[in-house]
């Protein structure tokens, strides 16, 4: 099989992450089926779509004809077997849980052709702790997008312990037709390369915070004016989504036993006290009062 021959793709989970990767698919040319088992949630994910692209309309960069264009290549459907038992390449976008992305890869590898291709978005979990039960192994490969996915270029391909070549050469090349810039990580590790980056600096950031030295504010200011980052540490968590960032590390914890990944005290308070970040209207920042 060559990238050449992906006609079709299916993305299951239609959450934010789940929901633009479909997008950025089908702004390159490709159909793509959009699954989740909530209808409810596939709808909303198509009317946050239409909603991004709208902007871009108003901002000249897209025109209605392209945008209608864009949205009609989305196929939302709820049954998974029609929605994967025809596709060329599946990306798998659930929400972070070991064992549910198990059980889908199992039901994926039945459901897609023998060709097809299998990727996880997982930030955290390696391909070959997922797919160690299913038949194409050599064909499964993380593919870990970043979010927004509609903005952000970069995309983590990483191999696995039984990923072939070909498949990861036809990871990164369908990246780059869909207009992201892909890396290649040739060997497994958890958590992989930028996301392992950014645990040991928001981890410090976390401990002088934690321990007086300075307020999330002030290290925010110090990262972004002595580092050139476009967000600080804090800010960044609350984007993202605290309780996102917390299980991240109670996952990695419980994989390497590395105590410096364990959840801070600060972060801790903040997910069991319900204040996730943006979404939630607080986090380290409050954005109610804004």
């Amino acid at each position: 099989m060559k990238v050449d021959d992906i006609k079709r793709i299916c993305v299951v989970g239609a959450g934010t992450m789940g929901s633009q990767i479909a997008q950025q698919c089908a702004l390159s040319g490709y159909d793509v089926v959009l699954n989740d088992v909530n209808d409810e949630l596939l709808a909303k994910s198509i009317a946050g779509n239409r909603a991004i692209l709208t902007r871009r309309v108003d901002k000249g960069t897209m025109t209605k004809e392209e945008l209608e264009a864009a949205l009609g290549r989305v196929a939302p459907i709820s049954d998974l077997e029609k929605a994967a038992g025809e596709a060329d390449f599946v990306f798998e976008a659930i929400y972070e849980n070991r064992q549910a992305k198990r059980e889908l890869f199992g039901k994926l590898d039945e459901i897609c052709p023998p060709h097809t291709i299998l990727a996880s978005n997982s930030s955290t979990m390696v391909i070959s702790s997922l797919v160690e039960g299913i038949k194409r192994k050599d064909k499964a490969a993380n593919t870990h997008f970043f979010h927004p996915v509609l903005v952000m270029k970069l995309v983590e391909v990483v191999k696995g312990q039984w990923t072939s070549e070909e498949t990861a050469q036809i990871c990164y090349e369908l990246a780059k037709r869909i207009g992201r810039t892909p890396i290649m990580i040739h060997k497994e590790i958890t958590s992989f390369v930028v996301n392992r980056i950014l645990a040991k600096l928001s981890q410090e950031a976390f401990w002088l915070a934690e321990n007086g030295y300075a307020t999330p504010r002030d290290i925010d200011t110090a990262v972004k004016l002595g580092l050139g980052h476009p967000m600080g540490p804090f800010e960044l968590a609350d984007f993202s989504g605290l309780d996102i960032l917390y299980n991240a590390r109670q996952q990695r914890y419980k994989e390497t036993g590395e105590e410096w990944v364990k959840p801070s005290q600060l972060l801790i308070d903040l997910v069991q006290a319900g204040h996730l970040g943006r979404k939630t209207g607080k986090g380290f920042y409050d954005y109610e009062k804004k």
